[in-house]
């Protein structure tokens, strides 16, 4: 580190200035901010877990607690209210924090409170996504993704807004945290970031039109029995350019599905059986980290 062009001490030309508190926006705040909070947290007894770094723990004399954070956003959940509302007080003694009540709203995910459980949805971001493409008011359609194009024209005519299209790719794959059935559907557009034709951005439109017709829908999470169970498959040679296969899993913890994944595999398999063990062996790497979640 020197001092600035212009800016040089005559006194003292080699002193530079050290950091002892990190500011806003500079690239060690979010460091410096989750190291603090952490350690504090820490020293009360929690312990971070190591397959989620965002995720701590409290548990002592039948009492559990779980302290998720992403930067300042916080959900705080436990088995004893008291408990809670005692940590509470002892951070808002230490930090500027606001208690907003029960779980509504979490990263743009939309929380509501129901018989069986959890309903997680993302209508709003939904709609603000249909807002920026000019598509409030399209007409829905029934299903996300259609393998063939009627008007072959649009096979090779370039699309003229690229940075458009990669935008709202952007965002559909945000949209894949409570939608799981669009997930296919997004990884194929996502695959065309460079070479963008009308055709790629005919089915991205597709894939709004359904959104709008979908607005309602979103992810249960249920009270049950904590049984997991998972589901796998593939295509063979799915892609007709690389003739690669596409990997496909869903994992379900009682009733609640909690992982799912739709993705391309990275080499080319030779057989319709190499390509379902490719895709198991997805599944099982997956089912290891949720078991290793659980078990911590």
């Amino acid at each position: 580190m020197k001092q600035p062009i212009s800016f040089i001490d005559q006194n003292h030309p080699h002193h530079v200035c050290r950091l002892k508190k990190a500011l806003y926006r500079l690239k060690q705040s979010p460091r410096e901010w989750f190291a603090t909070l952490t350690g504090h947290l820490q020293s009360l007894g929690f312990t971070l877990i190591s397959s989620d770094p965002s995720l701590l723990l409290y548990n002592h004399n039948s009492v559990q607690m779980y302290f998720l954070v992403y930067v300042d956003d916080i959900i705080l959940t436990g088995t004893s209210s008291s408990a809670l509302k005692k940590l509470i007080a002892i951070l808002n003694a230490t930090f500027t924090m606001r208690d907003l009540g029960s779980l509504s709203q979490f990263l743009g995910i939309q929380v509501t409170l129901t018989s069986y459980g959890l309903h997680l949805s993302q209508s709003r971001f939904t709609q603000s996504i249909l807002a920026r493409a000019g598509m409030s008011n399209c007409k829905s359609i029934s299903t996300p993704f259609h393998s063939t194009s009627s008007n072959t024209n649009n096979l090779t005519a370039s699309f003229s807004n690229p940075i458009f299209y990669r935008q709202l790719a952007g965002c559909l794959q945000y949209l894949t945290l409570t939608w799981p059935d669009i997930a296919f559907t997004v990884n194929k557009i996502c695959q065309h970031m460079q070479n963008l034709t009308v055709l790629h951005f005919e089915a991205l439109k597709r894939l709004l039109r359904y959104l709008q017709g979908t607005l309602h829908i979103g992810l249960p999470l249920f009270r049950d029995k904590p049984v997991l169970q998972s589901y796998s498959d593939s295509d063979w040679a799915g892609d007709t350019k690389d003739r690669k296969s596409m990997t496909g899993y869903c994992n379900f913890l009682g009733s609640s599905l909690i992982s799912w994944s739709a993705k391309k595999q990275n080499a080319v398999a030779r057989s319709s059986t190499e390509a379902e063990y490719r895709a198991l062996a997805s599944t099982a790497a997956e089912i290891t980290w949720i078991g290793a979640c659980y078990k911590n």
